[in-house]
């Protein structure tokens, strides 16, 4: 499966490609994935600007941390603060329901998900190369079966998570990757221009149904 690369010279230069291509998929319509963290947060904020109406699509968590929906760890209130706010005519918001303990939360989310296609999933990359919360070596990467698996606390902010499977995500017709900053340029180097690996779950999802892009600014782009 080929990889088409985006590079740009600035972190806020990526940050626009990816809202560019976020605001294209929201015009369009259906069922759209979205990731937490702190990188895609300026897409998100550039995304509400270029389209403003939403009301077409159903947002979903890649993942999410078991944690209340106000809590600041919460991807889904990130996404609440950066896009939805701003946005005229907002997206059905697709929670994963924290309140429950993590292996039935992940579970009533797959439930949920049974029968999506998504068309669209916006990707994070951590710096051991992990997406989603999808980590190195992890059972959940050889889940082939669900849509969406508990995840134990393992890394900060220390807390339980739920994630879609490589299978899930794989599945989408479109997926874009954002990575930005230096520290990623090693994690890129082996999800993007390495064999597969475990060692680098990134390296595992590429779109099955249609193209995966990625976009990198330079810093995190020096590795390729």
């Amino acid at each position: 499966m080929t990889v088409d690369f985006v590079v740009t010279e600035t972190a806020e230069e990526a940050a626009l490609e990816a809202a560019r291509r976020l605001a294209s998929a929201a015009r369009d319509g259906g069922h759209i994935a979205l990731a937490g963290g702190s990188t895609p947060r300026r897409a998100y904020e550039l995304a509400a600007t270029l389209e403003p109406d939403w009301s077409r699509v159903d947002v979903w968590p890649g993942d999410e941390r078991c944690v209340p929906p106000d809590d600041e760890r919460s991807n889904l209130r990130l996404v609440r603060e950066s896009l939805v706010a701003a946005l005229e005519r907002p997206p059905s918001l697709r929670a994963v329901p924290t309140a429950l303990a993590p292996e039935r939360a992940a579970a009533e989310y797959a439930r949920a998900l049974d029968g999506v296609v998504l068309d669209f999933a916006l990707l994070g990359l951590g710096v051991d190369g992990h997406t989603a919360s999808l980590f190195p070596g992890a059972r959940s990467l050889d889940e082939t079966d669900a849509r969406a698996v508990a995840v134990p606390a393992g890394l900060p902010p220390w807390v339980d998570r739920v994630t879609m499977t490589v299978s899930m995500l794989s599945d989408a017709r479109e997926i874009v990757f954002l990575a930005v900053g230096a520290d990623k340029a090693e994690a890129a180097r082996r999800a993007f221009a390495e064999p597969p690996s475990r060692a680098t779950p990134a390296s595992l999802v590429r779109s099955s149904r249609g193209r995966t892009t990625v976009v990198l600014d330079s810093d995190a782009a020096a590795g390729l």
